[in-house]
């Protein structure tokens, strides 16, 4: 005789088991139909046939962007994968690509629904995530004007100068005892009271240690966790199984950053009256707060879209720029000829008397070539951020139907033989002279679109370029670098998230080659 909660166990069992039946013939015989692409029927670009329900969701592996480019390689530049009981279409091309983020952009402005924005995003409250509309543009507009655009970056260039005679300082110390520096760490605490002192007006960590390591890993966890292709927001009936367990992560890890966040807001307030003669971003931020949760999203915002906005900034602000400048370092240990390039050509427009200057980096062409060459090999964002289509329309010939997700596979781009000669080399001489001179980051070359293109463009673009450029060249400037003891090459294996990681983080051996005043923060 079984009990009643066995009798309740197997009820639920069989009306589970049932489910997933009728799911799996209904999505089975739909795609059978969706995938008739002769006749009348409008026809879709190619790409793999998949699996009945789940689609090409088994073939994307733990590294997604280079099976897409794999994929690309046999079906084309632009590509069809039916993903669970989505429609998914890939660029991977500069011309796929100027199709869907120029031509057709209008078309393009939307994120589609995911787990990450739901339960790291605030539900979509933040700038990456929102909707093309009155909120997300007084978001842009308010981060463009105090903290991300042109004027606003030179107003805390001092900022940024005091941040990094701290950074030099430190490594300096690690210098004189013959410490490795372990450069993500390094990087992301340097990187987060920059943005914390903008935002802010104090740093966020005062010394480096337990606290600003922890951040860093929540920072990778959310860009990693972020990234996932999670099999609930593909096929929406599974979602409340959470059968990777992703969900329940990204729900922990929220917490925490809502108590992070929570926190640094509190404190700001209560300091206010500080500030009254210079308000800083957050104050700003706070002017436009409407006490309801329920505001119109006209010239007001909520408490929440104010800490979706700083966990945007907070988290891509360190971890994108610092994962490229990482890079960079790596490929640049890797190849002692382009340090000491780069080195001779500071040492000439400088000297080594004082500290690289935002101003001296226009006058440091190799630099900037750096820069770009690590921004082709290795953007940080692989698969620029998903967009979804509000209306049908046709590219290249072929149908795309309305509610189709779009990823634009940069990583491809960068590394495509039709585009750039010797892709798989570092190479930053291919931006000095002849047709790739005047190729440009900043979304309007096809070729080189590491922030991606258009209206949905990093908010960030400006900022992250003259961080990379000025970090990247300052640490080249001041130091020398080699591997530690018994490191005989570097392992150059990437880590898929929303941000292209190092596998194993980088750590190397510095010595000091300017005057000692210059290491003075």
């Amino acid at each position: 005789m079984t009990t009643q909660h066995e009798d309740t166990l197997f009820l639920l069992k069989e009306t589970t088991a049932s489910i997933l039946i009728f799911l799996i013939t209904h999505l089975f015989f739909r795609s059978i139909i969706l995938r008739n692409r002769h006749g009348n029927r409008k026809v879709l670009p190619p790409g793999p046939r998949g699996w009945p329900v789940v689609g090409a969701l088994p073939l994307m592996g733990n590294m997604p962007h280079v099976t897409l480019s794999e994929l690309a390689k046999k079906y084309g530049p632009v590509m069809y994968l039916k993903m669970g009981s989505n429609n998914m279409v890939v660029a991977s091309s500069p011309s796929a690509a100027r199709v869907f983020l120029k031509t057709l952009e209008p078309n393009f402005s939307n994120r589609p629904p995911n787990a990450g924005a739901t339960h790291l995003a605030y539900d979509s409250q933040d700038m990456v995530f929102a909707d093309y509309g009155a909120r997300w543009k007084l978001l842009r507009k308010l981060s463009n004007l105090h903290m991300l655009g042109g004027k606003a970056l030179n107003d805390w260039a001092h900022v940024r100068e005091r941040e990094m005679g701290y950074m030099l300082g430190a490594m300096h110390d690690c210098s004189k005892k013959g410490q490795a520096v372990v450069v993500a760490e390094m990087l992301t605490y340097a990187m987060a009271n920059m943005i914390g002192q903008a935002i802010l007006s104090q740093r966020v960590f005062h010394k480096k240690g337990t606290e600003s390591n922890e951040f860093k890993d929540m920072v990778v966890e959310l860009m990693t966790v972020a990234g996932y292709f999670n099999i609930g927001d593909f096929i929406p009936l599974l979602a409340w199984l959470d059968l990777q367990g992703i969900e329940r992560g990204m729900k922990s890890l929220h917490k925490k950053f809502d108590a992070l966040l929570t926190r640094m807001i509190e404190e700001h307030a209560a300091s206010s009256h500080k500030r009254k003669a210079k308000p800083d971003f957050l104050d700003v931020l706070m002017a436009h707060r409407h006490h309801s949760e329920n505001s119109d999203g006209g010239d007001n915002l909520t408490l929440t879209n104010i800490k979706a906005l700083l966990l945007n900034l907070f988290t891509a602000g360190t971890d994108t720029s610092s994962s490229t400048i990482e890079w960079a370092l790596a490929e640049i240990l890797r190849k002692p000829i382009i340090m000491k390039k780069a080195q001779e050509e500071m040492d000439k427009v400088i000297g080594k008397q004082r500290r690289l200057k935002e101003s001296d980096i226009e006058n440091l062409p190799y630099l900037q070539a750096i820069c770009k060459e690590t921004y082709r090999k290795h953007p940080s964002t692989p698969l620029n951020l998903p967009r979804i289509s509000s209306e049908p329309c046709q590219v290249n010939g072929y149908h795309i139907p309305k509610n189709t997700r779009l990823l634009v596979n940069i990583w491809a781009i960068g590394r495509d033989p039709q585009v750039w000669e010797n892709p798989l080399e570092f190479k930053p001489e291919r931006f000095l002279g002849g047709k790739n001179e005047k190729i440009d980051p900043r979304g309007n070359n096809f070729e080189l679109i590491p922030f991606g293109a258009g209206r949905r463009i990093c908010a960030g673009t400006r900022m992250g370029i003259v961080l990379v450029q000025y970090v990247l060249g300052t640490l080249v400037h001041s130091f020398d670098w080699k591997l530690p003891n018994g490191v005989v090459e570097l392992n150059m294996e990437e880590s898929f998230g929303l941000a292209l990681q190092k596998k194993v983080t980088l750590a190397a051996i510095v010595s000091p080659r300017l005057q000692q005043s210059a290491y003075i923060p």
